[in-house]
Parts: structure tokens; C-alpha cells; sequence
């Protein structure tokens, strides 16, 4: 963890009104930060920042549809109105589609919706986030990917990802791939950017199927939201290390 990260440090989360974005916002308030709660339903945004904001957390509620330009943009000014600039962004906010989802049946037009929530949606906000970002003495971005993203493991026969996944899955190694090329542009700067992967986390994507909770599925992002200067960047990690592409 960053030694010199103060209670003044300022993350923003996305998709943070309640799962495992819910839990990285609590992680990084336990911190001593302050934390925008993104979320795309204000009331829910809301209604998260205040029961943080009940556990001594400095939480603020950040209206923010990640499929939305002028959200967007509005959540951009607000966290340089509060704050002027911003330390850590966390893209957590993600659609799942249907599961088991076979590409020979998949609806185009519902795997573009997908796309657009999990990876232009990643570009969009971290595109508005970044001259803030550019601000901050030790800027982090902290990506949500999955392990079902890893190329790698979808084509290792022994390795069971849950089955076929036409939509999902795909996105997330599109997300893995911008990545990085974000690590490509930004290195020699202070910005690290790098991909989580939560493990199979209950929460109503799945249907609550998943066998980690959502704070156990937070502890990745977090560790990689306070890396210090020298650690690692454009990487796809989870809690035992690097998970390969």
C-alpha cells in the first residue's frame, strides 16, 4: 500500500451501489479515502453513499451510466468540482448477458449492448477520467475483468469456466486487450493500469451462484487500486497473482 496515501486520496467506483463494487468503495473508505460511488441509478447511488457514509466512510454519490456520454462528462465535473482531481479509478461496473450463452444463438444486437457496457463503457469513463487522473502523484486504474476472459484458460481442456459464453466471456478478453494497449500509451508515466479478476462471486449477475463473497471478490481491485509506484502495470490479476492472457 502507498505509505503516503492520506485520507484525502480520491477513487472513484463504478457500478458501486452494491455487490463487489459495493465492497472495493468500503475497502478503499476503510482506507481513510474518499470515495465517489458511481452508480447508474442515482437513487441506489444514493442510497449506497449514505450507508457507507453511516460506517464513518467519506463516500459521495456520483450519477454515472457508463453507456452515457453526457453522464459521463457530468461525472467528471463533479469529481473535479469536489475534489479537482482524482487518484484511483475502478471500472467495475459490467453486464453479464445470458448463461450459457452459444454464439451460434447469441442475439447481435444484445452482444452489443454488451459491449458497449463493458468495454466502451471502460473507455468512455477512463477517456473522461484521465486529465484528473493526470493530476494525481500516484493515479491507479483498476479494470473488473474475470478469468473467463483469459484466452489462455479458455482453451485449456482441464480448466472449467462454466461453459459457453458467446458474449460474455469475449468482452472480457476485449477488455483484457485494451488494457493492454492503456498500459502500452500510459507507461513512463505515473499511471499504472492493470485488470481484476474476482473469482466466481455470488452476486445477481450469476444469480447469486457464485462461491466467494463480495468481499472476498473486492481484495484484488483493492490491492491493485494501492500499488506503490514500482508495481506492475498492464497485468490481469487475482489474489494468487498474475493470470495469464
Amino acid at each position: 500500500m502507498l505509505a503516503d496515501m492520506s485520507e484525502q486520496t480520491i477513487a472513484l467506483v463504478t457500478g458501486a451501489n452494491k455487490g463487489i463494487g459495493y465492497e472495493i468503495a468500503a475497502g478503499l473508505g476503510a482506507l481513510g479515502w474518499s470515495v465517489g460511488i458511481g452508480a447508474r441509478d442515482p437513487e441506489r447511488g444514493a442510497r449506497a453513499a449514505a450507508a457507507l457514509c453511516a460506517k464513518g466512510i467519506d463516500a459521495f454519490a456520483v450519477p454515472l451510466d457508463v453507456t452515457d456520454d453526457a453522464d459521463v462528462s457530468a461525472a467528471a465535473r463533479l469529481v473535479e468540482e469536489r475534489a479537482g482531481r482524482l487518484d484511483v479509478l475502478v471500472n467495475n461496473a459490467g453486464a453479464a448477458g445470458g448463461w450459457p450463452d452459444e454464439p451460434t444463438s447469441l442475439d447481435p444486437a444484445a452482444l452489443l449492448r454488451l459491449v458497449d457496457t463493458n468495454v466502451v463503457g471502460v473507455i468512455r469513463v477512463t477517456n473522461a477520467m484521465l486529465p484528473l487522473l493526470r493530476r494525481s502523484a500516484h493515479p491507479r486504474i483498476v479494470n473488473q475483468s474475470s478469468h473467463v476472459g483469459s484466452l489462455t484458460l479458455q482453451t485449456d481442456p482441464g480448466t472449467d469456466l462454466g461453459g459457453i459464453s458467446g458474449g460474455y466471456a469475449p468482452t472480457k478478453t476485449f477488455l483484457n486487450a485494451v488494457t493492454v494497449q492503456y498500459a502500452a500509451e500510459l507507461r513512463g508515466t505515473p499511471v499504472l493500469v492493470n485488470n481484476a479478476c474476482p473469482g466466481y462471486v455470488a452476486t445477481d449477475l450469476n444469480g447469486f451462484s457464485g462461491t466467494r463473497t463480495a468481499e472476498e471478490g473486492a481484495r484484488v481491485a483493492i490491492r491493485l487500486a494501492t500499488l506503490p509506484d514500482d508495481g506492475p502495470t498492464g497485468g490481469l490479476f487475482d489474489d494468487e497473482g498474475p493470470v495469464p492472457w
